[in-house]
């Protein structure tokens, strides 16, 4: 079957828009297609840092014809509905409809309406041109003389050529007949800029590829990046060396070149007086070149790994001598950031934070800061932390934000900190909590260990949370510009995975309070009006860590169906627990009686106009009830009372253990009892005891949301 190779060449794509462009690109065609019927076998896009390409394999040569029945108004419909019919199905007159019999409906019009299927290249050249013209390019600009008229092309950059062809493997293709703003689509493609910078005729992708590759371009992103990272290893490898591997940057070189040369270059190893990561953040934000370690050991090599997008004569010696002397400088200039800021206590460093506005509705890092101390100690009593040691940690973790270094490289934030705390004498608590304090970062990075840490971290996001929360300034669909669902997740996984029994809504009242009293002086809202909601959030954000834990997402929604839980560790231990419960027979067999119980409830609760939630008359049980109705009266009254219990002391496996109990009496209950009684006495009160069993099994979850 045909297949279709789109090439748009430009003068330059950033290699941060790349892959999105290409995904885009992809997208937008195929998606094309299937709307107007056309199936494809495959589709895949590249890019590189002059052209997006595409090609979709297994397109039919046409499209499929098109054979629809339009159902219409009744025979003797008003004028008006009959007119829009004619119109919407394309016909002229009613003499061109049929008139089908319906038993229910009587008579009506149908319009059979056929259409023969396009050629395919026809198609293409209706929606190329479109596609390319709407293109959504993050930024974009207009060029040239066409730039002065409206309407005309805004791309990237100047779009130079475009490459569109159709047709099978076996004959020559068809050129794609369009043209945008004079740039016709044609067979024409370009090499390296540098290395083969003459014309290519292509016809069908394979040859596309093929020819690229002689003229010094590796389509493929993924391919660029493996070449790039085993010639860094392997040379790296061959003078002694490990690579210090960063696939963010290795994402960002191989968007740089399209014809990747690896080379090595060195540099002063006095400069490794300076931490290692401000090294490799300045070798990596200045050079975009990967960092060395000595082999087998944490320590850094006084060299570094660099991409050429060159062949040279020299074989690269000049090329890395112009990256050596660029390196030099900036490590010099490192270095007299970092001696500049040891200078320097971190303490003295405070009052600067008052200059450094984190929002303007919540004012200063300054004043953040003083209400942190007091939410990061009042974490701390919860959670066992040393409150000397928290309030110290808390009172530092900002301040290197105002040093030299972290102004340079913004990114060194808390681990600079770190530094300069370890050279000024503090505590090592202290010192690594100014540091983890910002962890964790994402859901692959691990969460602080010391309790120190956590007692920071969690004051910070919380109080990020919560001040974003008081001035409405929440995530909405995919929009997030504050990363809060970040910190949300953050705190959760702090608190499951370091296993803190936490009363949530009690850390975020302590939180509004500090933040009312300490930075916003007149909040324009009502006393905790917006916690409920943030806590909605937090419910929110665990029931996603436990997706993707593997928990079931109808026992999430029975644990949190029950009110107050704002403690995420029993929540998740609930979860664990009821899981582990309705995997056993007992389990299993109390949910089916559970259900049947419910489903009777509704139904006669529906019928009768009424709720029955009171207790069960139990002296009546005893003097007319039968036996498995008496045996079931005293297990609920067992068994809710265990369960409760065992709930209160956090033993949620001793609370399924107590309805276990459960599963014998209501198999017999069902089994010899006859709920729907003639005697309305029995028949109510049997109604209340099985809504006694639905308020026992409420002790854990709520089992109407259990699936099953």
């Amino acid at each position: 079957m045909p297949d279709l190779l789109l090439e748009l060449r430009s003068e330059e794509i950033p290699a941060r828009m790349q892959r999105r462009a290409a995904d885009d690109l992809r997208k937008l065609v195929t998606d094309a297609l299937v709307e107007r019927g056309f199936l494809y076998e495959g589709a895949k896009a590249f890019a590189t840092p002059r052209r997006l390409a595409l090609h979709i394999a297994g397109l039919p040569a046409r499209g499929q014809d098109v054979r629809e029945e339009r159902k219409g108004p009744r025979v003797g419909a008003p004028e008006g509905a009959v007119q829009g019919f004619l119109k919407s199905a394309g016909l002229n007159s009613l003499d061109e409809a049929t008139i089908v019999t319906d038993p229910k409906k009587g008579e009506f019009y149908v319009a059979v309406i056929e259409r023969p299927g396009l050629p395919t290249l026809d198609v293409l050249a209706e929606i190329l041109p479109q596609i390319i013209r709407s293109f959504p390019w993050p930024k974009s600009m207009r060029w040239g003389a066409a730039s002065a008229k409206s309407g005309s092309l805004r791309w990237v950059r100047p779009l130079q050529s475009i490459v569109a062809t159709f047709g099978p493997e076996t004959e020559t293709p068809d050129v794609v007949p369009f043209s945008i703003d004079g740039i016709e689509a044609g067979t024409t493609t370009y090499g390296h800029r540098f290395l083969s910078p003459g014309p290519i005729e292509v016809r069908r992708f394979d040859d596309y590829v093929q020819a690229l590759e002689r003229a010094h371009v590796v389509l493929d992103t993924d391919r660029r990046k493996d070449i790039i990272l085993h010639d860094a290893r392997d040379l790296a490898f061959a003078r002694g060396l490990d690579l210090v591997e960063d696939e963010g940057l290795l994402e960002e070189v191989a968007g740089l070149v399209e014809w990747p040369v690896v080379l090595l270059g060195t540099f002063d190893e006095a400069f490794l007086e300076i931490p290692a990561e401000a090294v490799r953040a300045t070798i990596r934000a200045n050079q975009k070149c990967f960092v060395l370690r000595k082999s087998g050991s944490e320590e850094l090599a006084p060299a570094f790994i660099l991409t050429s997008n060159l062949v040279a004569s020299d074989g690269g010696l000049a090329i890395t001598a112009g990256n050596e002397r660029v390196v030099r400088a900036r490590l010099s200039d490192a270095r007299f950031f970092f001696e500049t800021d040891k200078a320097v206590k971190l303490e003295d460093r405070l009052p600067k934070l008052d200059s450094i506005v984190f929002h303007e509705k919540l004012g200063t890092q300054g004043e953040r800061v003083k209400g942190l101390v007091s939410l990061a100690r009042n974490v701390a009593s919860h959670i066992g932390a040393d409150l000397g040691l928290v309030e110290i940690a808390t009172r530092l973790a900002k301040a290197d934000l105002v040093t030299e270094m972290v102004g340079e490289f913004p990114e060194l934030q808390g681990f600079m900190g770190r530094c300069y705390a370890e050279l000024q004498g503090e505590d090592p608590s202290v010192s690594a909590a100014i540091e983890e304090h910002y962890k964790p970062v994402g859901p692959s990075d691990r969460v602080p260990i010391d309790l120190v840490s956590v007692a920071v971290a969690l004051a910070d996001k919380i109080d990020t949370l919560v001040g974003f929360w008081a001035i409405d300034e929440k995530p909405t669909g995919s929009k997030d510009p504050y990363a809060l669902r970040r910190a949300a997740l953050g705190v959760t996984r702090i608190i499951v995975e370091r296993q803190l029994s936490l009363k949530l809504r009690s850390v975020l009242e302590d939180a509004d309070f500090f933040l009312s009293e300490e930075r916003v002086a007149a909040p324009a809202r009502e006393e905790n009006e917006y916690l409920s909601d943030l806590l909605s959030f937090f419910a929110d954000r665990l029931k996603v860590y436990l997706r993707d834990q593997g928990a079931r997402h109808d026992l999430i929604d029975a644990v949190f169906a029950l009110p107050g839980q704002d403690d995420l560790l029993m929540v998740v231990r609930r979860v664990e627990a009821l899981g582990q419960f309705l995997d056993t027979e007992d389990g299993k067999n109390l949910l089916a009686g559970y259900k049947r119980a419910a489903n009777i409830l509704r139904i006669e609760e529906k019928k009768d106009g009424r709720s029955y939630e009171a207790e069960p008359d139990r002296a009546l049980i005893a003097q007319s009830g039968e036996p498995e109705e008496r045996a079931l009266s005293e297990a609920l009254v067992t068994a809710r009372e265990a369960a409760s219990a065992a709930v209160a002391a956090e033993d949620f496996s001793g609370a399924m253990r107590a309805l276990s109990t459960l599963r014998v009496p209501v198999d017999a209950f069902f089994e010899k009892v006859t709920v729907n009684s003639d005697d309305p006495r029995l028949r109510e009160n049997r109604l209340y005891l099985l809504n006694a069993l639905r308020a026992a099994t409420r002790e854990v979850a709520d089992f109407s949301k259990i699936e099953g």
